[in-house]
């Protein structure tokens, strides 16, 4: 298992290398100079031109690039000067709410999703069937942050039940804490909610359509062990699969329902940093975030051999 982990791991590297060109060229598509940012409206251009060179923006491109790669080779994703910390730092500060809202709206897809596509499987064709579907298909359509208003407008602001936004740490009330959660994990697992429910549904149909399933039934097990322990369980390797890809898409989702809801994760930091010019900081957390989206694939891998014993045969 080491060695297979050690593969994808060096399979990963041209993945972290693309991404970091890209992630270079893009943070430097928006007009501005973070130099002129930092000194400010009043400095000189002299005053400008050293901070330019302080923070290497007076060499080639190609020179930053390449200056950027060797410090990351090193565990460096660079320095924001207009934070005056380490990118990393600034990551590590602001990483606990993202991946609360992350975790929180898995753990509510997961929650939501599978029973239904079970329940749609077990009811194929029926009306239930087509509820499922129907609901699928309309989480699918809409985009998280215009589901987080409605939400935020219907249970915050007409029915004051929840919070309308901010963070409360758990170690200041815990309560408050998963209070604070509820609307924007709902908000940004929506899709997820769909996706997983869809491929639930679609696994399950053909689990229960194989012969190990019909032998359950003539041993006359009940339907919810027929269900859950003999077809779910062959049937969770394809939504182990969409699980695994689309928590990553969690993480970058809630980019958007961070701004919405006023959470200071990743995403409000993106979004200042984009308005601040701020290359570094711009850089390091979309190579940060291709790395989370790398280290969960590779459990998802994991994972597979220890639900199926086969594939553990044949791949490790």
């Amino acid at each position: 298992m080491l060695k297979y982990i050690f593969k994808r791991l060096l399979s990963a590297v041209p993945v972290i290398f693309i991404v970091g060109i890209l992630a270079f060229f893009l943070s430097r598509l928006s007009k501005g100079d973070p130099a002129r940012v930092i000194a400010g409206t009043d400095a000189t251009d002299s005053q400008v031109a050293a901070i330019r060179q302080q923070m290497g923006l007076d060499l080639p491109l190609p020179n930053q690039l390449w200056d950027w790669f060797i410090a990351l080779l090193h565990g460096n994703f660079g320095y924001s000067y207009i934070l005056n910390q380490s990118v990393s730092s600034a990551i590590a500060s602001h990483i606990f709410p993202t991946l609360s809202v992350a975790i929180f709206g898995e753990i509510l897809s997961l929650a939501i999703a599978i029973p239904l596509g079970i329940l749609a499987a077990d009811k194929q064709g029926t009306f239930t069937d087509k509820l499922v579907q129907g609901f699928a298909t309309l989480t699918t359509s809409m985009p998280s942050f215009l589901v987080g208003l409605l939400l935020m407008l219907l249970f915050a602001t007409r029915l004051n039940l929840l919070p309308v936004s901010g963070f409360v740490s758990p170690t200041e009330s815990f309560s408050q804490y998963i209070l604070h959660l509820i609307l924007p994990a709902v908000s940004v697992t929506t899709l997820q909610i769909a996706i997983v429910a869809r491929m639930t549904r679609s696994s399950m149909i053909d689990a229960l359509s194989s012969d190990y399933i019909r032998t359950a039934v003539a041993k006359g097990l009940p339907r919810s062990q027929q269900l859950w322990h003999h077809g779910f369980k062959n049937a969770a390797i394809p939504v182990l699969t969409v699980v695994g890809q689309s928590f990553g898409e969690l993480i970058a989702g809630s980019i958007i329902v961070e701004t919405v809801f006023d959470i200071p994760g990743l995403g409000q930091l993106v979004v200042n940093s984009i308005l601040r010019r701020d290359y570094q900081m711009i850089q390091g957390i979309l190579i940060f975030v291709a790395i989370v989206f790398i280290f969960v694939n590779l459990i998802t891998d994991v994972l597979y051999a220890v639900i199926d014993p086969r594939i553990r045969q044949e791949s490790f």
